[in-house]
């Protein structure tokens, strides 16, 4: 259907060292000179150049390379996806380009050549800098070797993310709080906090069935949760988003693109595309349509997407939403009165307690569309 233009871009590498207990993505373990690998990155720039040719990567102002573990497939292999992204596009320093990376995989020759390629931000998935919770989350790391990549990266990057999770059992509170205290020691300018999930025909969820680790508890996780906002906020860094906390003029373009409604373009294996005009909206993945909304369903969910931002959404835009949406006011109203969203500058906020109530809070937005 005629679109508006894609703004973001998203490649997915589905490979690792090895698959963690917690992970339900959709990823292999594979050795890193697998054929099955240059077979997937010389189909995967073949996909970016028809892309290209078709003129759908012209307005892209976000790229992000994720996996899986895209530094386990080596730098010959990186170089070439970025080689053929950078004659595909305008991959210009105004282009936020991140790249997902594991410590285990990271080195010197990869760091150096992937920021002269145009790639500009890194985002490291550490999880924990203590060795005992890395080891129960199958993690092929350390802490010591985090640390040593994130230094490695630091070299030539300025822009730095690391993933750290929380509420995972076992897991303490002074541990937790060290892991964050870690982080803030070391520098990096965005820091994401996860609460751990146990999804389904992962290893955790069957050694939670057999009664060999419990499961999550909701409120440690909590109170993880709330103690991570309170000590990255003490150290300078903004919550822009339910999980994500930056420096000033360090939050992650590509992530608010999704949630502000930007169209964007997913490819490889398992990659999403959302597809829009002002008539519909639309959710491919593996060629098969996973969303299809109408005008009132995009308008829910855009109110819905943004409640994950700590900046919320405007009176003025409420009030244009009630063309659409009719009930839209008894329910802010509404949210307002259960301590789910506050009403603070003009502007409707999602609460410490709507966050951490986040299915309440988002159902009963996107439940506003007929």
């Amino acid at each position: 259907m005629p679109h508006d233009p894609y703004q973001a871009l998203y490649l997915h590498i589905p490979f690792c060292v090895k698959r963690c207990s917690y992970c339900d993505f959709v990823t292999s373990a594979v050795p890193s000179d697998s054929p099955e690998i240059d077979s997937y990155i010389e189909d995967l720039c073949m996909q970016i150049r028809h892309k290209s040719k078709e003129g759908e990567l012209a307005d892209i102002k976000t790229v992000y390379i994720g996996g899986g573990t895209p530094t386990h497939i080596g730098l010959s292999r990186l170089s070439l996806l970025m080689y053929t992204l950078a004659l595909s596009m305008h991959l210009d320093s105004w282009v936020e380009c991140t790249m997902e990376a594991n410590p285990e995989s990271l080195t010197e020759n990869i760091v150096r050549d992937v920021f002269a390629l145009g790639v500009n931000r890194l985002s490291l998935g550490v999880q924990s800098f203590d060795d005992e919770v890395l080891r129960l989350l199958g993690r092929p790391h350390t802490a010591t070797k985090a640390i040593e990549a994130l230094r490695i990266a630091q070299e030539r990057f300025e822009n730095i993310s690391i993933d750290l999770m929380c509420g995972i059992p076992g897991q303490s509170t002074a541990t937790f709080r060290e892991s964050i205290e870690t982080a803030i020691d070391l520098g990096v300018q965005h820091i994401s906090v996860y609460p751990l999930t146990i999804e389904d025909h992962t290893p955790f969820a069957k050694m939670v069935l057999r009664g060999q680790m419990p499961d999550v508890d909701d409120d440690m996780e909590a109170e993880h949760m709330e103690l991570a906002a309170k000590l990255l906020q003490a150290a300078g860094y903004e919550r822009y988003e339910v999980a994500s906390y930056a420096k000033p003029g360090y939050q992650c373009k590509h992530s608010i693109a999704y949630w502000t409604g930007v169209p964007y373009l997913g490819l490889g294996k398992s990659a999403a595309t959302m597809t829009q005009n002002c008539d519909r909206r639309m959710r491919v993945k593996d060629g098969v349509v996973t969303d299809d909304l109408t005008p009132a369903q995009m308008r829910a969910e855009d109110l819905m997407l943004s409640m994950r931002m700590s900046a919320g959404v405007s009176e003025e835009h409420i009030a244009y939403s009630q063309e659409l949406l009719p009930n839209i006011i008894p329910c802010f109203n509404n949210l307002q009165k259960k301590g789910l969203v506050i009403l603070e500058e003009g502007r409707y906020k999602p609460t410490e307690l709507g966050w951490l109530c986040g299915n309440e809070l988002y159902g009963d937005i996107f439940d506003l569309a007929p």
